[in-house]
């Protein structure tokens, strides 16, 4: 314990909060079948949820045997006296619940005013800190993506999905849209915030974002289950040949794919959550079930090669643009609506002809290249008050060929800078243009523009 407290004060003193991933949904103990270690023998009924007609029987929402009771006051204290000891004496900024609906379920269901998650809104040491859910389990109506009280943050897999469909073309601007916008959809209603959507592509289970755009199948071979195990919905594309290649081509166009799918996660609405190695292009060879594996596949290769430090500075840049543009990481959800007293817009969604998007173009599975242009100038607090952000364009473009975009006519000026291009490995300091100019966007790449204010506006 003492090497984890000094581990969590570094990273304090760089600046780095540490997030704790907790499983207070279930135990080692597993289903009737399995071993009397712990809370069978002190009080089975009490700690687990048992099925109603035939006690011997646990219910299995968890997938391992067993579900913790969390309806129990004293599984309720048990849990939250565990998360207050890491908060008061070893200083975690918060905590990641795994399958953390399992948390919320009462006799009849998930509740977002259950019993644990009133003990933590009202906790004076819990409600201090960062509690973020992974929002499903197996159980029956375990899928709750936005179901979570104001206060929590909660995990994005529709992100996740509809980021790879788009990239992959198989989805058009209409869906990838709210998931740009931290997914309003989901998330803004009784007052939560932006930041409660977490967003992200890959994960601790499934693809690397390297093997993302290397593989269209599975390689589970070495773990010894003949492929059978981990999940074949990977929505991946391995760019025309399955696996590593010399092929110059396929090489520079899964390196512009990986920096898409970057971009897209770091210059999105939201939290964004990134998987450790993806920085630097690591690979599990195509493993996406990797977590039995102590060996090369699993481990992260410190040896950085030209490509990867190469895509660390270009996630650098990514991190030092939302650090430095707060319409980037804005705490209120942007929604497209007027705002007629500020005589604001907060976001429009232009096409290739720098023109507002119409109905039949949200409508056209085709369109796969639109721009995002946010306003920033939109009220930024619950204050009526113009903000005086930035206004940045975001142009996405999944076409497998080039589209020639129009920079749009904005209120506040018309010289814009162009300060990513994932076809350029660097921008040059007079990428200067003005509204009504046409730029070649590369298939399959991201722009990003920032407006350049008028003296007067």
């Amino acid at each position: 314990m003492r090497e984890f407290k000094e581990m969590v004060a570094s990273f304090h003193d760089a600046g780095l909060q540490v997030i704790l991933d907790v499983v207070y949904n279930q135990t080692a103990e597993g289903n009737e079948h399995g071993p009397t270690l712990s809370f069978k023998g002190i009080d089975n009924a009490s700690y687990y949820r048992l099925t109603p007609d035939q006690l011997r029987y646990y219910i299995n929402d968890t997938g391992t045997g067993n579900t913790l009771n969390l309806s129990h006051m004293r599984v309720i204290q048990m849990v939250t006296d565990s998360l207050r000891y890491w908060v008061t004496e070893t200083h975690v900024d918060g905590f990641r619940f795994d399958l953390g609906t399992i948390l919320a379920r009462e006799p009849n269901g998930f509740d977002n005013q259950s019993g644990f998650l009133k003990a933590c809104c009202q906790d004076p040491i819990l409600n201090t800190v960062k509690l973020i859910a992974e929002p499903w389990d197996c159980g029956p109506g375990g899928y709750q993506v936005g179901g979570f009280p104001p206060g929590w943050a909660e995990w994005n897999d529709k992100f996740r999905d509809t980021v790879r469909d788009f990239w992959c073309g198989q989805v058009s601007a209409s869906a990838l849209a709210p998931r740009l916008s931290a997914s309003g959809d989901c998330f803004n209603h009784r007052g939560r915030k932006a930041w409660a959507c977490i967003n992200f592509v890959a994960a601790h289970d499934g693809f690397t974002l390297n093997d993302l755009v290397t593989y269209n199948e599975k390689h589970n071979e070495a773990n010894g289950e003949d492929n059978n195990d981990g999940s074949s919905n990977n929505r991946s594309w391995n760019c025309g040949v399955e696996g590593p290649t010399e092929d110059e081509a396929i090489q520079a166009l899964r390196e512009r794919q990986i920096k898409n799918v970057l971009a897209t996660l770091l210059l999105s609405q939201g939290t964004p959550m990134l998987l450790a190695g993806d920085e630097l292009g690591h690979t599990q060879r195509g493993n996406n079930n990797a977590y039995c594996q102590d060996s090369e596949i699993s481990w992260l290769d410190w040896n950085i090669e030209k490509r990867g430090r190469s895509l660390i500075q270009f996630v650098q840049q990514l991190i030092r643009l939302r650090h430095n543009y707060l319409i980037l990481r804005r705490s209120r959800f942007l929604t497209g609506d007027y705002n007629e007293e500020l005589g604001v817009k907060d976001v429009t969604w232009v096409n290739a002809s720098g023109s507002e998007m119409r109905v039949e173009e949200w409508d056209d599975s085709n369109m796969h290249c639109f721009g995002m242009l946010m306003d920033g100038r939109a009220q930024p607090t619950g204050i009526s008050r113009r903000g005086e952000d930035a206004t940045l364009l975001m142009v996405l473009n999944a076409h497998n060929d080039l589209v020639k975009f129009t920079l749009p006519e904005t209120v506040g000026g018309r010289e814009w800078s162009l300060l990513i291009d994932t076809n350029l490995a660097e921008i040059s300091e007079t990428s200067n243009f003005v509204s009504g100019d046409s730029y070649s966007a590369t298939g399959r790449s991201v722009l990003l523009f920032a407006l350049h204010p008028d003296a007067f506006s």
